[in-house]
């Protein structure tokens, strides 16, 4: 049977469908799953949150007896392995479907082929790459772990009619309207985590959470990049990380296993200074500049450029080796005693973090944060999609430079759509998956 229009409509929906649960299906993906029988949805479900029940085996139980002579339209290929939970694939079967329609086929190479294959073998009818480029959008985090061992990198920026995301010194700045700023607050609610640089950790005190009224559930795992761990005891983040999770990237310059590393005493670790674009590189011995103990802030909205000190004292220097260790254990044991997890893994070089985020089950990753850091991750390549708000407000004199501007979209990013939300204008970039 040919591919239908009525087959894109009800595949339009499961896609819709799908999206319910995105960034609370843990490393499973959000998959929609519609049982229709002669022309009527009888059974439908999205993946339950934390991965399980899958959708298929809900949405059959929902049609019950009615699935049998159904079709069956699916975002995602029917899982054929044997995990914790019997195969999709096998459930589809057992119920009586006579076709299948899928969106995506799943890159995992436990299924890849194989689920449309066991249906196939059973006497099903199967369609696949119905609406495809809609559903691996509502996939994008699942398939980027999948494929490339990272999540999918999602890059926002807020920028005023004079070029800002913000002013030198004030905290917080306004630039979009309340329609724009509950726009953010959904994609929060979508994605795995979201991330800051220290800068904007410090200047900021930002809460990061979903404040939407009936989301708060939904709040995205909160990370810092705070290579000397400067974040303080008493900032939002780390009063409510028991609540909502915090993840704080360190340097390994001050792990526990810092003192051991090469050999090396820590004096002569490598340096960490992304300001002056020396990230990773070693510290000539007969400089008189030390980056260490002048570790300037990320640049978020209302940053400065003044050394970072931490709360009660100052950071000692790179000469204070020891000292600088001890330190940095005092500030982990104190912030671990609150619920922050600490990664040592170093914070500018994102193509080491992100496959230690898929690690951890994180698929998808909204930078939201700091001009540096959304520096960092555009020049490294690694973003995926770019949300440009554009809003008539004048930051002027002590404006902090956006990094990025409609006029300097990176190559390889095609624009997705254009949105109005009150004066604000939102346009999306993406690249292939």
């Amino acid at each position: 049977m040919s591919v239908t229009p009525n087959d894109e409509g009800f595949m339009a929906a499961a896609i819709r469908l799908s999206r319910r649960h995105l960034g609370r299906t843990a490393t499973n993906p959000s998959v929609g799953c519609l049982i229709v029988r002669d022309g009527v949805v009888v059974g439908q479900a999205v993946t339950a949150v934390g991965g399980r029940p899958h959708a298929e085996t809900q949405a059959l139980a929902e049609a019950g007896a009615l699935a049998r002579g159904a079709t069956a339209y699916v975002t995602l290929e029917p899982c054929s392995h044997h995990g914790k939970t019997p195969p999709c694939a096998e459930a589809l079967i057992s119920y009586g479907v006579v076709r299948v329609v899928i969106s995506v086929t799943d890159p995992d190479p436990r299924v890849s082929g194989r689920g449309i294959a066991m249906l196939r073998e059973a006497g099903i009818e199967v369609d696949a790459g119905v609406l495809e480029a809609e559903g691996q959008r509502s996939l994008a985090g699942y398939l980027t772990r999948q494929t490339k061992n990272r999540p999918y990198v999602t890059l926002k920026l807020a920028v005023s009619a004079d070029g800002m995301i913000g002013r030198q010194g004030a905290g917080q700045v306004a630039i979009t309207g309340p329609e724009a700023r509950a726009e953010v607050q959904a994609l929060r609610a979508e994605i795995d985590a979201i991330l800051v640089g220290i800068g904007t950790a410090l200047s900021d005190d930002p809460l990061l959470t979903v404040r939407t009224p009936g989301l708060e559930a939904q709040s995205p795992i909160r990370i810092v990049l705070d290579p000397s761990l400067v974040l303080p005891l008493t900032s939002k983040l780390v009063a409510t990380a028991r609540e909502v999770p915090v993840i704080v990237v360190a340097s390994e310059e001050v792990s526990p296993l810092a003192a051991d590393a090469e050999g090396l005493p820590p004096s002569v670790l490598p340096d960490i200074s992304p300001t002056r674009g020396e990230i990773g590189q070693r510290r000539d011995p007969n400089s008189q500049d030390d980056s260490s103990s002048r570790l300037t802030a990320d640049g978020g909205q209302g940053a400065s450029r003044q050394p970072i000190s931490p709360p009660g004292g100052e950071m000692p220097g790179k000469a204070e080796g020891g000292n600088l260790l001890a330190h940095a254990e005092s500030r982990r044991t104190a912030l671990e005693a609150a619920g922050v997890e600490i990664l040592y893994c170093n914070p500018y070089h994102p193509e080491i973090l992100l496959p230690a985020l898929a690690a951890r089950g994180i698929s998808s990753l909204l930078v939201e944060g700091g001009a540096k850091t959304a520096r960092l991750f555009l020049e490294a390549g690694l973003v995926d999609r770019i949300q440009l708000y554009q809003a008539p407000v004048v930051i002027g004199e002590g404006g902090i430079e956006s990094p990025l501007e409609a006029t300097d979209i990176p190559s390889g990013f095609a624009h997705a759509g254009t949105q109005m939300f009150g004066a604000d204008r939102l346009d999306e970039y993406e690249r292939g998956l």
